[in-house]
């Protein structure tokens, strides 16, 4: 009887002691944010990647190479691109608009992590997310990972979104793993409602303590390693904001609008959230297409005869003009 008693106890506790965070996406009482939710008012502008090894125990290790910069920006404004950042890589978003501490989370990350058998497990890569509002000064979201730690989680195995919190990845292809500024500690070099700067950093996910990573409370955090090849580490998709600064004219910086890729074929997307004329011109000054002030990711293009244009934008009572080759 005593030895029953023991165990109920010692088997209570263990369950007690036990976090257990939101579930998967298609669960009652999931935090992921649908890509296509109309929560997200606008995406990252602007984006620098540094790529990490497709495994680091390796000397000499390739980098990570699958996809371009501008894939991890893209979010839900078109197609399913990602940028992979290998073992330990970064990416760091910009924001025309910054992202602000508004009510309840105020931005969201994706990955394209899916789904590997009935069991609720699912091929999840991970990364820590951190914020600045200076460029200069990262403060890192405090995470949390109760995945066990005495076996590795093998390259193409599945782990439970269950037992993490505060980690990019958590949800799969499609969901974003969403990110409230408050989780934060108040630092005098962080202004929560002014963040232009969000970086991106791969969990490196081998339980071996040479190249682990670690979370906020000092856990090993055991994600699928290793992934070594060219789409190897975290694969950003983008980050969708929920809440944003609000600006007045004089605060919008006409400068940092892009229009990409150069040269295009189909399609040339804006990294602006503005609402905005678009007027395209034959070198001569000849109006191609014009277009009514509305909200543009994306301008398709092809239905214009190959050649040089320019792409005169109006945002804001400000005006830009940018050189697009089309081929």
């Amino acid at each position: 009887m005593i030895k029953k008693l023991l165990f109920t106890l010692l088997f209570t506790s263990s369950l007690i002691s036990a976090q257990s965070y939101a579930p998967a996406a298609d669960q009652t009482g999931s935090t992921a944010i649908a890509k296509n939710s109309a929560v997200f008012i606008g995406w990252a502008t602007g984006i620098t990647v540094v790529r990490g090894p497709q495994d680091i125990a390796v000397p000499n290790s390739p980098l990570a190479s699958t996809g371009t910069p501008a894939d991890g920006m893209k979010g839900g404004t078109s197609g399913s691109g990602v940028v992979c950042l290998g073992d330990g890589g970064s990416a760091t978003l910009t924001f025309d608009t910054p992202i602000a501490n508004g009510s309840g989370f105020d931005f969201a990350v994706f990955e394209n992590g899916f789904k590997t058998d009935g069991s609720g497990l699912a091929f999840l890569e991970l990364a820590f997310v951190e914020v600045s509002s200076d460029g200069v000064n990262f403060f890192r979201f405090p995470s949390h990972s109760e995945t066990q730690t005495n076996t590795q989680v093998g390259p193409f195995s599945g782990i439970d979104c269950r037992y993490i919190n505060n980690l990019a990845g958590k949800y799969i292809n499609g969901y974003g793993t969403p990110f409230d500024l408050s989780d934060i500690p108040n630092n005098i070099l962080l202004d929560k409602d002014n963040i232009t700067h969000v970086k991106i950093i791969d969990v490196i996910g081998t339980i071996n303590p040479l190249y682990a990573s670690y979370d906020s409370k000092g856990n090993i955090i055991n994600d699928p390693y290793s992934t070594n090849f060219a789409s190897g580490g975290f694969d950003l998709n983008g980050v969708g904001v929920i809440n944003q600064k609000t600006l007045g004219n004089k605060d919008f910086n006409i400068n940092a609008v892009m229009l990409y890729p150069n040269p295009a074929s189909d399609i040339v997307y804006l990294n602006s959230t503005e609402e905005t004329d678009i007027t395209i011109l034959d070198i001569t000054g000849k109006v191609i297409k014009k277009l009514p002030k509305a909200n543009y990711n994306e301008i398709t293009v092809s239905d214009i005869i190959p050649g040089t244009y320019l792409f005169e934008l109006n945002i804001q009572e400000k005006k830009t003009i940018k050189k697009i080759i089309i081929n």
